[in-house]
């Protein structure tokens, strides 16, 4: 049996994929390293990008992914499309608040959520919370993603 491999230290990590973000990522010494976060963002000046609520959903409003990856998978790209759709562009988000029914879930499948936000977000790592809730509007869904945007001036 292989051993599981071991994340890499901050300073072995590959360059971001993603273009710079306009905004300054600020990480105090003072508060525990950010793992998949900023602990703040400072935004250039711009306007101001309000994400509604995203799910695992489909065109059609619906569910279209099953288990916790699959649906943050589907639900980051929705968040894509919304932000790209204001004439944002992904490295413009600031903050990402991420819902979930599933917070164990949410634990155990860390390692791979993270390789899914990366192939959506590259290594761009706004503001972050993670709330545990007991249900979402649509019944189905295990991930809710609520982000904010600055499109730089």
């Amino acid at each position: 049996m292989e051993p599981e491999p071991r994340p890499l230290p901050p300073e072995e990590l590959p360059p971001n994929p993603m273009l710079p973000t306009p905004h300054t990522l600020i990480n105090p010494p003072e508060l525990g390293p950010p793992v998949g976060f900023s602990h703040a963002v400072v935004t250039a000046p711009g306007t101001l990008v309000h994400l509604a609520g995203q799910i695992g959903s489909g065109a059609d409003g619906r569910v279209a992914a099953a288990g916790l990856t699959d649906q943050f998978d589907l639900a980051l790209a929705n968040v894509v499309t919304a932000v790209r759709a204001a004439g944002a562009a992904p490295e413009h988000l600031v903050s990402l608040t991420v819902y979930t029914t599933d917070v164990p879930g949410y634990r155990v499948a860390a390692g791979e959520l993270g390789r899914v936000y990366r192939r959506h977000l590259g290594r761009h790592y706004p503001a972050m919370a993670l709330f545990g809730v007991t249900d979402l509007y649509d019944p189905e869904a295990l991930v809710e993603l609520v982000g904010l945007a600055v499109i730089p001036d």
